[in-house]
């Protein structure tokens, strides 16, 4: 099955409720967008997949930090000094860009042509580029077109700090300056020791967070893989240093067996190890999707040694150690990181879900069958109770099974339009059943359960459907 377009999984998340252009009656604000009722459930159903699949465990505790934090925080953790992009704007076009990433899509347009060696080229000296005059110079050199105007007039390069600024307190002053946090990973450190001391773990052990993060993006791109207002899913596991590459392939093979257990396909996932390290890190690769624009990060496994505790201890004055009760050992320990962007995955898995298929009707032509081929633990709606007509008691029945099995599973009742118009609209949400109240129903209390993957019908009692449907939309483990 071909891929879908970028373009038509828009158009169904906006149909059907599942994401909004924020303030979109007043013409949106770009890079940040609104989940509707279908979305906010998809996107709280994965990220209790990914709760459950850490803090089940016994070493995994969770953590909820605040959005605000003390300006120093970030110095220590050098997002004030080094938490920017390089930008560059095109004078003709008044366009604005990220001068990497103008660079690696000009290199992807060379390898397309077949101009292997001089992508290559460009590619070491991007891996090389530290200064905003690198940057400059490779466009510059390449003759880099502006993808809008075609031009090659561009403003130097110049770094862009990715973090938004307010003020604490009544007084706009530099003294009041604090920043709405660019990561979730600062607050667990920040907070190790309690956590550490008020759930008595030891090493190795992790601290897991969902939570809000803000980037100022140069750009903005592709519906939700870059916004500026985002939820992020990390789990920092301290282990005691010269154990730490164990741990970090421990975890990469974990994360990425939770992404096949949600059902996302084997050929759209790949490892890729960074090119080039942030400077916290000893280890990094990305889980990647393929998305319908490329392949794009879900999630980075980082080997962060002991940069941000030992960094946070000196600008604290706090000792941030840990000291083994058996050995009296002390030592600051490292940290193997898993973050992951829960709205890139809400994004990957709509785009590895969505299917248009030919499927032949009772008239023995075809018509097209748009699905969600969502794992049911993730689906928004679970199970949909249809009176196969309006009449004859069954509206009365299919309503009375619908307040019934809502009190444990998401539901939806639906009796407009004919039966096969109403499968298509389930399909369509990626309700993994539909429940049907017929004749037959009248006389023996049984209903016909039809799956959305196979289309196929078994007939069961009313009184066992609550349990049948619980059975099969349970979250992998």
């Amino acid at each position: 099955m071909a891929a879908p377009s970028l373009e038509a999984v828009v158009s169904l998340a906006k149909r059907r409720g599942f994401v909004f252009p924020s303030s979109e009656i007043y013409g949106g604000l770009n890079g940040v967008w609104d989940f509707g009722p279908l979305g906010v459930e998809l996107l709280r159903n994965l990220k209790e997949a990914w709760w459950q699949a850490m803090t089940l465990r016994e070493d995994i505790e969770g953590l909820d930090a605040a959005i605000l934090m003390h300006p120093r925080v970030w110095e220590a953790s050098g997002h004030v000094e080094q938490f920017s992009d390089p930008m560059v704007d095109n004078k003709v076009s008044k366009m604005r860009y990220r001068a990497d990433t103008l660079i690696e899509e000009y290199i992807e347009r060379l390898r397309a042509r077949g101009r292997t060696e001089e992508a290559q080229r460009w590619e070491e000296q991007l891996r090389q580029a530290v200064e905003p005059h690198d940057y400059y110079r490779i466009i510059v050199e390449a003759q880099i077109p502006d993808p809008v105007s075609g031009t090659r007039e561009w403003t130097e390069v110049r770094h862009f700090n990715l973090m938004f600024k307010t003020f604490f307190g009544p007084v706009e002053e530099d003294s009041s300056i604090v920043y709405l946090r660019p990561e979730t990973a600062q607050g667990i450190y920040v907070n190790f020791l309690n956590v550490l001391q008020s759930s008595r773990q030891k090493i190795p052990f992790g601290i897991a967070q969902i939570g809000k993060a803000f980037r100022n993006e140069v750009t903005t791109k592709n519906f939700l893989f870059r916004t500026r207002e985002f939820e992020q899913m990390e789990m920092q596991y301290f282990v005691k240093p010269g154990t730490e590459q164990e741990w970090f392939d421990y975890w990469l093979q974990e994360r990425y067996r939770w992404y096949r257990a949600l059902g996302i396909a084997e050929e759209r996932l790949r490892v890729k190890p960074h090119q080039k390290l942030a400077h916290y890190a000893a280890a990094a690769v990305d889980i990647e999707f393929l998305f319908p624009f490329g392949w794009g990060e879900l999630e980075g496994i980082h080997s962060r040694t002991d940069f941000d505790l030992r960094r946070h201890q000196q600008f604290s004055g706090k000792r941030l150690e840990y000291v083994d009760t058996v050995t009296r050992e002390r030592y600051i320990p490292y940290v193997v990181e898993t973050s992951a962007g829960a709205t890139r995955s809400f994004l990957a898995i709509l785009c590895n879900a969505y299917e248009e298929e030919s499927i032949p009707t009772d008239r023995g032509s075809t018509e097209k069958r748009v699905v969600l081929r969502l794992h049911p633990a993730l689906a928004p709606i679970k199970v949909a109770i249809f009176p196969l007509v309006n009449r004859d008691g069954m509206p009365e029945l299919a309503r009375r099974l619908y307040e019934q099995v809502r009190r444990r599973l998401r539901a939806d009742y639906d009796d407009s339009g004919a039966i096969g118009r109403r499968y298509r609209r389930q399909d369509e949400i990626g309700t993994p059943f539909c429940v049907t109240i017929d004749g037959q129903t009248l006389h023996d209390e049984t209903v016909t359960v039809r799956d959305r993957d196979t289309m196929e019908q078994v007939r069961i009692p009313m009184s066992r459907l609550v349990e049948y449907v619980w059975e099969r939309v349970q979250l992998p483990v």
